[in-house]
């Protein structure tokens, strides 16, 4: 865990923080491709699990600076200097989002540039993608020999599976228009927009309820795999803990007296 000293210093570093009321936003700033190493993958990993326990914290944003590269996944340069390919990654594996457990909060990926690689599985990892006109994307790891794994399991499952394919198996490049088809992204702007409508979707997330958001984030990763009845069941039973936590809240019955007294919900999280 990275102490608040640490946490400072890391406006100097490979990564940016910058927390306004619940927002947390993560910068990969890495010149000139902002490429992940394993120290900075670990980073990450430390980084994102603090918010994830941090209370005050309720919506993440992932972004990356300049204006031609989002992140082209792992640093082929670092390899060749001694990073394992297989080596320790830290906590959430890759980039420090995609394995992280109990990540029951949302995060907002804001694309600018080449999104390719493990950049494209670390922003398939968030919740909400928004990004500019310019963006591309591509999975060329076929041509590399080797296999996108994260986005083999993740992609068949967020689009049609012969689109998915298609982008696995050729490893080409495909635009934010195609990414916005075939649902990929929630949004495309201009890249002055992309911060403004960036913080403009994590303010009005921040808005919400949290435990909501916590329970609505739970039920869809506990109930990827399951039958409909049987992931409805863990529910209902209040076999899951946020749902638990959530019918036993005081939000709870704070949404039911906002609506009868026809004013907006005050949300405390407990």
């Amino acid at each position: 865990m990275i102490d608040d000293n640490n946490w400072q210093q890391l406006v100097d570093g490979p990564l940016k923080t910058r927390v306004e009321g619940a927002i947390f936003e993560l910068t990969l700033d890495r010149p000139k491709a902002n490429a992940i190493d394993l120290a900075t993958s670990r980073l990450m990993g430390d980084l994102f699990m603090r918010f994830r326990d941090d209370d005050a914290l309720r919506v993440a944003i992932l972004r990356a600076s300049g204006e031609k590269f989002f992140c082209p996944g792992w640093d082929l340069k670092a390899a060749a200097d001694g990073d394992e390919v297989d080596g320790d990654y830290g906590i959430g594996g890759f980039g420090g989002l995609q394995e992280l457990g109990n990540m029951n909060k949302p995060v907002i990926c804001a694309v600018n540039g080449i999104c390719c690689g493990g950049g494209l599985e670390l922003a398939l990892s968030a919740d909400l993608i928004i990004a500019t006109d310019s963006a591309t994307f591509a999975l060329p790891e076929i041509r590399s020999g080797t296999v996108a794994d994260a986005a083999s399991v993740k992609l068949p499952k967020r689009i049609p599976y012969h689109v998915a394919m298609d982008l696995l198996l050729t490893g080409r490049w495909f635009d934010a228009q195609e990414a916005l088809q075939w649902g990929l992204l929630r949004e495309v702007c201009s890249a002055e927009e992309l911060d403004t409508k960036t913080w403009e979707l994590a303010t009005l997330l921040a808005s919400g309820p949290p435990l909501v958001m916590a329970a609505i984030k739970e039920v869809v990763r506990e109930s990827e795999d399951q039958k409909f009845q049987d992931a409805l069941n863990r529910i209902t039973k209040r076999q899951l803990a946020t749902v638990d936590r959530l019918y036993s809240s005081e939000d709870q019955l704070e949404g039911a007296k906002a609506f009868a007294e026809k004013r907006d919900p005050v949300w405390k999280g407990r």
